[in-house]
């Protein structure tokens, strides 16, 4: 059986509240169309304790990849740390469809995210050092990022300026996924008499790239 992993990075505790988690229930909708034995694992970030790079699991990390440190000589502070982030990182590679919705706040994804995805890398795990440099590991999966926009960033003086799907983007294809065009609602602080419209487009989107994505298959 295959498995989706569902990512969600906002506040809001359900769909209701958040216009990306109701693009996102139609994509899980859509999918499940097409693969209805499909296993859909929720992941809310804000609902979890993610471990954060701080000077535990900076130094943790340092010891065990060039220091000589086993991890025995790590403190407990250390190694507890340690093992949560490998742990995360377990939970996170046992799927083949990934489906991340996340809001854009002052130009980037919330900070949440970001600790998220460092949990991710782990090198000779989600990636290795090679002579032709960095090549990541989770290939043959697949990928999509659900974006919601109060602005206007795919066109215009702003195109710039976004950075948390061109980061999340950058980020997985280092780690060896295959990606779907990211599916973007945008404008809707800017045009509220046009949300409406905005959201119905972009569940289409959202719903058109479910089916795709479903269809492909998985060589993990």
């Amino acid at each position: 059986m295959s498995k989706l992993i569902y990512i969600t990075a906002n506040p809001k505790p359900d769909m209701k509240l958040s216009k990306g988690m109701q693009i996102g229930d139609v994509f899980l909708e859509e999918f499940k169309k097409v693969q209805p034995e499909i296993e859909i694992e929720h992941m809310h970030l804000y609902d979890m304790d993610i471990p954060e790079i701080d000077m535990d699991l900076l130094y943790a990390r340092a010891k065990l990849s060039f220091m000589g440190y086993t991890k025995e000589q790590l403190s407990e502070a250390e190694r507890t740390k340690l093992e949560k982030m490998h742990a995360l990182a377990d939970r996170f590679m046992a799927a083949d469809y990934y489906v991340f919705v996340t809001p854009i706040w002052n130009l980037g994804a919330p900070a949440i995210l970001k600790s998220f995805m460092d949990c991710l890398f782990i090198i000779e795990k989600t990636f290795t050092v090679t002579e032709a440099g960095p090549k990541g590991l989770l290939t043959g999966r697949k990928a999509i990022h659900i974006q919601t926009r109060g602005g206007i960033y795919s066109t215009g003086p702003m195109v710039e300026f976004e950075s948390g799907d061109r980061y999340l983007r950058k980020a997985l294809e280092f780690l060896g996924f295959d990606l779907l065009d990211t599916v973007v609602a945008e404008g809707m602080d800017h045009f509220p008499k046009l949300v409406p419209e905005i959201m119905a487009k972009a569940k289409e989107d959202a719903a058109e790239a479910a089916r795709e994505m479903a269809k492909q298959a998985v060589t993990n």
